[in-house]
């Protein structure tokens, strides 16, 4: 489903996404109310969500369908003037945004990801993101750190700087598939949904902190 305010972002989004077989559009909504009522008749897998929308923020509709049951995943769109409001969409539990200028592939390969049960983080975006919301001093750590091995607390470390599954493994020297278990035993240990939360999580928990050496 896509929700924005503008026609033509709404009909760009439209072609992209049913110019590919296995993915459909099932409804299009022009605010935030009407994508929260929309999205309850329809269904969808994923939302694309505009964040500044009339009515209703995106952010607003966001919160009101992840809090329903089996809800949709959430693919924020923003542009880079709205670094608070992507912050707090994440808080939320987004399953992650992208840019409204990213190239088609980068948004249908996005849609699969999340509709896979994974989350997207925008590279261009999410360093900008972190860095304007973790500028203060470093809280204190949480006990919930010490639930998680040293090799745990690395693939985290390596999560929030933005490496994928494959990069992490390369950086560990070990196979995709153990990383993959290391990210599924870190969720599980943190209760956390996802990696979008994860990478919140490790910097508000002061693990990472902006500005470290990647």
């Amino acid at each position: 489903m896509v929700a924005d305010d503008q026609a033509m972002i709404r009909a760009g989004l439209r072609l992209v996404v049913e110019t590919e077989p296995d993915l459909q559009v099932v409804g299009e909504a022009t605010d935030g109310l009407e994508a929260v009522a929309l999205a309850r008749r329809t269904r969808p897998d994923v939302v694309l969500m505009d964040i500044a929308m009339p009515r209703l923020d995106g952010l607003a509709a966001a919160r009101e369908l992840l809090a329903t049951p089996a809800p949709p995943r959430i693919i924020m769109l923003t542009t880079f003037d709205t670094d608070d409001n992507l912050y707090a969409a994440l808080r939320v539990g987004a399953s992650g945004f992208l840019l409204k200028v990213s190239p088609p592939e980068q948004l249908v390969a996005a849609i699969r990801v999340v509709a896979a049960g994974e989350a997207l983080l925008d590279p261009a975006v999410t360093t900008r993101v972190i860095a304007t919301f973790t500028a203060q001093p470093p809280p204190r750590r949480p006990v919930e750190l010490d639930r998680l091995t040293p090799r745990e607390l690395e693939v985290l470390t390596l999560m929030a700087r933005g490496r994928s599954n494959a990069e992490i493994a390369a950086a560990l020297v070990v196979g995709e598939a153990t990383v993959k278990t290391h990210v599924a035993r870190v969720l599980m240990k943190l209760d956390l949904r996802d990696r979008v939360q994860a990478v919140v999580y490790a910097y508000e928990s002061g693990l990472v902190r902006a500005g470290q050496a990647s």
